[in-house]
Formats: structure tokens, C-alpha cells, sequence
């Protein structure tokens, strides 16, 4: 039941995310939709805003705007952090300041959609705060992903023109007719199922044990539902999903693997309506989905075969492996989750990625350092995209023809952009883990100096190598073995999620920048096919080669050497 029950989620799915696709194209194109009641409040931000939402700007206006209005949703953040011992309402449970670098490293993290938590929720941050700031930013970074996307369907589109759209004009409708419309759908499926949605404190209980505990609460249904939907993954609680309050029965955990994963491939099919290439849609929605299923299907198999250690003491596990995960789920909905989520730059969980399998590790770790296999909320497919111009140049060299993408030359340019964001992907990665195993290394007594890691054979490896994966790939996600709440790795991942979040938005609207100057060549027979099953092939290819194999050695070092010592 539970292998039907993952295929169910897959398939609706995908099928949920066809006519939303359908939807977000409209959306992009600024075309009349059943949510057009909106226009007034969108009219009336952009009046008090003094902007102006249908002047053209090329792509170097839209990514000053992008950034700048990033840079103001940051400086908004860390004050409301640092100031929250001050502030005047929301705040029952009297939540303390955040710590200077704690709060840089969450206002970042949230910034950038990352939602990498260095604290616990429900301690960390007052409501005020998950209100204003965390869920705002949630909604608008996310949204920040979907007018990037809406700047490079333009650009693909144009026919020798400078004008991009307006960064301001999809951004505001990415937030009002897409996120907000399906994050009220989602809480109101929360709220019904029980989910918590209060502004009163925690509250004082007798368990049947006769202890007293304090049991925390709040407004978790708007915060869980645009986590989800907002590849977003920040948690109301520090338990994430895996608490019963954000994620209370089977129903709550089908809704929100679903809608990890719904905006995501919608924008894939929005590709196809936009462009009308329905035909190339399908060629990445099934180069994603391989990728996908070869990532869950061996994760799936690790989980239910149990801890082969366990099984050498002659103790049977029918269930499969089940540390670190809620016995109400069990092994097979929490490897679904765990690699939604990480194909995803979600993050969220509803089990303990650091109990897993080590096998099942390394797979996790591996959709974020691929990071094409849906990804985030307009992200993904601009992931995708810088893996799509190589693919083509490639080929383009294999035949000998100058290469073409959608009617544009691919020239020098382009492909060396493609090429550095590509190679950033790694480099942040590799470079960062390689930094904390030397600063550990180095330090005459790392055990009781920095305190930040109880094992420090394969699997304190991994976690390492896990968090500043998930950080570069703004998933947000952790071996929670890791102790990541000091200054190190606050300002050394803090650093990473902003250069790996702008410099794979900045080079791919660069490059749709350049195609929409470009003069349009119609298609030939000497052209190459993108919506065939040869470029998927090959795009597939590409994907492995430029990202697997460049992280084989550190994932050997860390879950293989440890899966082979068990």
C-alpha cells in the first residue's frame, strides 16, 4: 500500500501540474485568468510603491531591480532578528534577540529561499518575526524565483529585441496569482486536519506520566503551506515535518510531498504553453523524471531493506529501517519525501536525513549537487537551462554546425557563462567542505574547541559535505548531526547560499539577454532537434558528466567509504 500510495502522489501530481503550467504561462504573458480580482491590490502596491509595472527593461535593469530589492528584504530581515527581545506584540513566549551571526545566516538563508534553520523554530523565533519576516520572505523570494523564470521565457521568446518584461510586474503576480491563490488551498487542507493556527502562547500540560511540559504552538498553517509550495522547506518548528503539528496524518503528508514538487514541474509544462513547444516540455519533464526515479527507486530499496548491521545480529526488520523516522509514515513515504525534497531546493522533512541509510545519503546529497532534477520554484528550470546551452554546444560540435538553441546562435559567450555557472555549483561545494575538514583538522583539540562535530570518521564527513551541498544548492536541509549553530558555519554557509543563489540566476538571464538580441534563424534540416529524444539523451548526459562525476570522489570519501565499513 505504501508503494501505491508514493505512485498516487507522483502521478496526481503531475497531472495537478498540466493545467497549472497551462495557468503560470498565462500569468507570464499577462493574460486575463479567473483570478483577475487580484489586479486591484496589485495595482495598488505598485501605486504606493511608485513603480511603474509595464516599463520595459532590458536584462541588466531587471537584475539591478532583482538584486536591489533583495538587498532590501535582507537589511528588513536582520533587524526585525536582532531587535525581536523589543518587540511590542506577537512575542507570548518572550523569544530572545537572535545572536549577530545566527541572524545573518537565517536572514540570508531566507532571502535566498534556502530556509537553512540554525535554530529551532519554536524557540528561535517569535511570532512576529515567522510572520513578517520569514513568511513574507518566503513568499517573495520564492516569487523572486518565478519572475527570473518569467524574464528567460522572454527572452527566449523575443525576436531581436533588448526588452525582457519587467522584473517588478511578475514578481508581484508570481506572489498574488500563483503562491498565494494555492497556499490557501493547502493551509485550509491544513487547518481541517488539525493544524495549529493561533497567535496564543505555548501551552502548560500534565502528561499521563504526571510531568509538567510546555507544549509550543502558533500560526504553523500559513508557515507550512507556502514552505511547501514556495520550495521554501523553513519549518515552523524545529522538528520540521516530522512534527505532528505541521504535518499531523497520512493526508497532511500526501498534500505536502505533492505540493514540494507541484510549482516546480508546472514550470516545465509553462515552458511548453509559453514557447509553444509542448513537445521540447515533455523532453525535459522526462530527462527530470529519470533523474528522479534513479535517485528514489535505490533510496526506496535502502530504507525498506534495513540496517544491514542490525540484520548481522540476527534481528529481523520487517518494517525496514526505521531510525529517524515517524512510525506513521514509515521507510518508504519518508524516502519519497526525503528525495522530493531534495531534488527540490525544498528542504523540509518528515524524517531525520542523518538516520538514513548511508547509501540513501548519498543519493539525497546527489539530487541537490545535480540540482536539475525539477529544483525550486522557477530555479529549477534555470537550472536546468545552463545544462541545456552546454548540451547544445556540444552537439553542435559533434556535428560540425555552429550550434542553435530555439532559433539563436550559441556562441562564445554564452557557453563561457554557461560553463562558470556550472563549474560554481562544485566549486562552492567541494571548497567549503574541503575548508571546514581543515579547520577541524588544524585545531589542537577540535573535539572540545569548536564542538560542531560528534563523528569524526565517515559519516561527520558527510554531514559536512551535506551542508554546504544543501546550502549551495539553496535547498536547506541538514544531517542533523551536525552542530551548525556557531560562528563558522553561520557566516561560512551564509556566505555560500548568496553566491549560490544570484550567480545561477545572474548568468542565465545574462545569457537570454544576449539570445533576445540575437537575429532569429528559422529552423533547418541541418538543425538540431531539441524536441527529441537524442537531445534528451544527450541533455541527460550532460547532466551526469559536468555534475555527478565531479562530486563521485567526495561522495566516496564520506556515505560509500561508510556504507562499505558496514
Amino acid at each position: 500500500m505504501e508503494y501505491l500510495y508514493s505512485a498516487i502522489i507522483i502521478l496526481v501530481t503531475i497531472l495537478l501540474a498540466v493545467p497549472l503550467g497551462r495557468y503560470v504561462s498565462k500569468v507570464f504573458k499577462g493574460e486575463k485568468t479567473f483570478l483577475d480580482f487580484f489586479e486591484p491590490i496589485e495595482k495598488l502596491i505598485f501605486k504606493i510603491s511608485g513603480i511603474n509595472p509595464h516599463a520595459e527593461m532590458d536584462w541588466k535593469q531587471n537584475l539591478r531591480s532583482l538584486l536591489t530589492i533583495n538587498l532590501v528584504w535582507f537589511i528588513w530581515i536582520m533587524f526585525v532578528l536582532l531587535t525581536q527581545t523589543w518587540h511590542p506584540f506577537w512575542n507570548p513566549d518572550n523569544i530572545l534577540s537572535m545572536e549577530p551571526t545566527q541572524a545573518f545566516n537565517t536572514a540570508v538563508s531566507f532571502v535566498t529561499n534556502t530556509n537553512l534553520q540554525h535554530y529551532s523554530g519554536e524557540t528561535g523565533a517569535s511570532y512576529f518575526s515567522q510572520l513578517l519576516a520569514l513568511v513574507f520572505l518566503q513568499f517573495v523570494s520564492a516569487g523572486t524565483g518565478i519572475a527570473a523564470l518569467a524574464l528567460l521565457f522572454k527572452g527566449l521568446a523575443n525576436r531581436s529585441t533588448r526588452n525582457l518584461g519587467n522584473f517588478y510586474f511578475h514578481l508581484v503576480r508570481a506572489c498574488t496569482r500563483i503562491l498565494l491563490p494555492l497556499s490557501i488551498v493547502l493551509a485550509v487542507v491544513l487547518l481541517l486536519n488539525q493544524t495549529p493556527m493561533t497567535f496564543k502562547g505555548s501551552e502548560t500540560i500534565v502528561t499521563l506520566q504526571g510531568d509538567t511540559v510546555s507544549v509550543a504552538r502558533g500560526p504553523v498553517a500559513a508557515m507550512v503551506a507556502i514552505k511547501q509550495l514556495g520550495t521554501n522547506g523553513g519549518g515552523f518548528f524545529g522538528p520540521n515535518s516530522t512534527h505532528p503539528f505541521e504535518n499531523p496524518n497520512g493526508i497532511t503528508n500526501a498534500a505536502e510531498t505533492s505540493a514540494i514538487m507541484l510549482i516546480p514541474i508546472a514550470m516545465v509544462f509553462a515552458l511548453g504553453y509559453y514557447l509553444n513547444r509542448k513537445k521540447l516540455a515533455y523532453v525535459i519533464m522526462a530527462v527530470m523524471t529519470a533523474g528522479y526515479l534513479m535517485l528514489l527507486i535505490p533510496t526506496i530499496l535502502q530504507e525498506t531493506g534495513g540496517n544491514p548491521m542490525i540484520t548481522q545480529m540476527g534481528i529481523t526488520q520487517p518494517q525496514g529501517s526505521m531510525e529517524g523516522k515517524e512510525a506513521r509514515f514509515g521507510p518508504v513515504l519518508s524516502a519519497l519525501w526525503s528525495i522530493s525534497t531534495t531534488v527540490t531546493s525544498n528542504g523540509s522533512v518528515n524524517s531525520m536525513h542523518d538516520s538514513f541509510t548511508a547509501l540513501s545519503g548519498a543519493f539525497q546529497m546527489m539530487g541537490m549537487q545535480l540540482n536539475a532534477f525539477y529544483g525550486g520554484v522557477g530555479v529549477g528550470f534555470i537550472n536546468m537551462f545552463i545544462f541545456m546551452i552546454i548540451a547544445v554546444f556540444i552537439s553542435g560540435l559533434m556535428v560540425g554546425r555552429t550550434p542553435e538553441f530555439l532559433g539563436k546562435k550559441i556562441e562564445v559567450r554564452e557557453v563561457k557563462i554557461a560553463i562558470l555557472v556550472a563549474l560554481l555549483h562544485p566549486l562552492l561545494i567541494l571548497g567549503g567542505t574541503a575548508l571546514a575538514s581543515h579547520t577541524w583538522m588544524i585545531t589542537e583539540n577540535p573535539g572540545e574547541v569548536l564542538k560542531w562535530l560528534n563523528n569524526p570518521g565517515f559519516h561527520g564527513f558527510s554531514e559536512m559535505l551535506y551542508e554546504f551541498t544543501s546550502s549551495a544548492a539553496n535547498n536547506g536541509s541538514g544531517f542533523e548531526g551536525l552542530g551548525d549553530n556557531t560562528a563558522f558555519w553561520n557566516i561560512s554557509t551564509g556566505i555560500v547560499m548568496l553566491l549560490g543563489r544570484y550567480i545561477p540566476i545572474i548568468g542565465p538571464i545574462m545569457i537570454a539577454g544576449l539570445l533576445s538580441q540575437k537575429k532569429y534563424i528559422p529552423e533547418s534540416a541541418g538543425t538540431l532537434k531539441l524536441d527529441s529524444g537524442m537531445f534528451g539523451v544527450m541533455l541527460f548526459a550532460v547532466i551526469l558528466i559536468v555534475g555527478a562525476l565531479l562530486f563521485i570522489p567526495a561522495l566516496v570519501l564520506g556515505p560509500v567509504s561508510e556504507y562499505l565499513t558496514i
